[in-house]
């Protein structure tokens, strides 16, 4: 049966009909995204709610600025739970049944790598503000996939480089002479930059003494820290999330186990109020490999008007968590990223594409071209044509490398970027000093 006889069946009149029509006409101007982050499970605390808040900040900052191109945000969030068959299930109700227009989010790579293939087999676009995992993109040339985030190769070599650089001016050692250890989680993200960790290290030569995966659910990590015990590194490339990495630390201080330098990267590390919360002051010194934390980045070196973005971004935190002492780089890092959707992708999409249909946002997303400069983390964004192996990736993204010391986020590497000459090796006042 048609609407119109379903109306006239109704006993429903014209004047009727058209106030339903016109309603209809008014609703439909937003787009409907769908948000999927873990707001429960052990990634919730390792870092994920705090993208998911970085996210909210800047759908609501447009919202109230009246939307983009006339068109309200409907953001339709979703908790992943921390688990990729949820992440699925969630992804998939969110494009059946919500009906959203795309999707953004997704901090787990674990999450990330079934959820591209099912969102792209369903040709329905999905933005990346997070998960780093280069197996997420990897000779798998989606089409409506894309990412602005540094990849986990990407992390994996900037720890080698950095540490290659001091290696003899500050730990009095050849590189050639360098013991280095490289244990991860064994899930696409730790794997992905376990595996860029491995490639620095021998591009500069280091004696790798260790490699070795583990669940990011164990209950205990002691046999791990018995085998690093054995291999004494110099040096510990570390990737987990949070509860295996708490687990990590406090082992390595109960069985003696002691370093020059310990690397995480991202997830876990960097949150470091929740380190210096469980830690104290033994989380000092410890360094993290992440896309630069938007409060650090140097206004006068960004576009027009983004420095007061980020200052927008700081105070909306600070009402979320009045606590906070250090700004974590995953509430900026997704802000930033779902700014650059936003800001410039989706304004293309509808004035140069005809909407914000999955074909027009690929497009628009495809011909993004922002320099240096142009985004909240300074870095531009550039994606990777189809035909490349990393295709949707963002050609320009670029981590960095910090230290926390006294319960403050300073940058070590790269040079150019540095804010503190970094401490290396341990002090002795550190219970893990070698």
């Amino acid at each position: 049966m048609s609407f119109a006889k379903t109306l006239k069946g109704l006993g429903l009149g014209f004047a009727t009909a058209a106030a339903l029509t016109l309603a209809a006409q008014a609703q439909a101007k937003e787009i409907k995204v769908g948000v999927i982050y873990d707001y429960t499970g052990p990634l919730a605390a390792g870092g994920s709610s705090l993208q998911a808040l970085g996210a909210k900040i800047m759908i609501d900052y447009f919202n109230s600025k009246g939307g983009v191109e006339g068109y309200k945000i409907n953001a339709i969030y979703s908790d992943a739970q921390s688990k990729p068959e949820i992440a699925i299930n969630e992804a998939v109700r969110l494009i059946e049944q919500e009906k959203v227009d795309m999707l953004l989010g997704f901090y787990s790579s674990a999450q990330c790598v079934p959820v591209s293939a099912k969102v792209d087999a369903l040709k329905k676009f999905m933005w990346i503000t997070t998960c780093i995992s280069p197996a997420v993109l990897k000779d798998r040339h989606l089409e409506y996939v894309f990412r602005p985030q540094p990849h986990g190769g990407m992390f994996g070599t900037a720890s080698p480089d950095f540490v290659a650089h001091y290696a003899k001016s500050k730990l009095g050692t050849d590189p050639k002479d360098l013991r280095v250890a490289i244990i991860h989680e064994d899930g696409p993200y730790g794997s992905g930059v376990a595996a860029g960790n491995e490639a620095g290290s021998k591009t500069h030569g280091f004696k790798i003494v260790l490699k070795e995966g583990y669940a990011a659910t164990a209950p205990d990590l002691s046999s791990l820290v018995t085998k690093l015990k054995r291999a004494r590194p110099d040096v510990i490339f570390h990737t987990g999330y949070n509860p295996d990495i708490t687990l990590f630390l406090r082992q390595s201080r109960e069985l003696g186990l002691r370093w020059k330098a310990l690397i995480g990267h991202g997830a876990g590390y960097g949150v470091p109020d929740k380190l210096y919360a469980t830690f104290g002051d033994d989380a000092n010194y410890i360094y993290n490999v992440d896309p630069v934390s938007i409060w650090l980045v140097d206004p006068k070196t960004l576009a027009a008007g983004l420095g007061e973005v980020t200052q927008m971004v700081g105070a909306e935190y600070k009402k979320a968590h009045p606590d906070v002492k250090a700004f974590s780089a995953h509430v900026g890092m997704a802000a930033s990223n779902t700014y650059t959707f936003f800001d410039n992708v989706l304004p293309r999409a509808i004035k140069n594409h005809g909407g914000f249909t999955p074909d027009a946002l690929r497009q628009a997303a495809a011909a993004t071209d922002i320099p240096v400069g142009g985004t909240l983390m300074g870095y531009g964004v550039k994606f990777q044509p189809k035909d490349a192996s990393m295709s949707g990736q963002n050609e320009r993204a670029a981590p960095v490398v910090v230290q926390y010391i006294d319960g403050k986020v300073k940058i070590v590497w790269p040079v150019p970027l540095q804010t503190v000459d970094p401490v290396m090796p341990l002090p002795k006042t550190s219970p893990y000093f070698k």
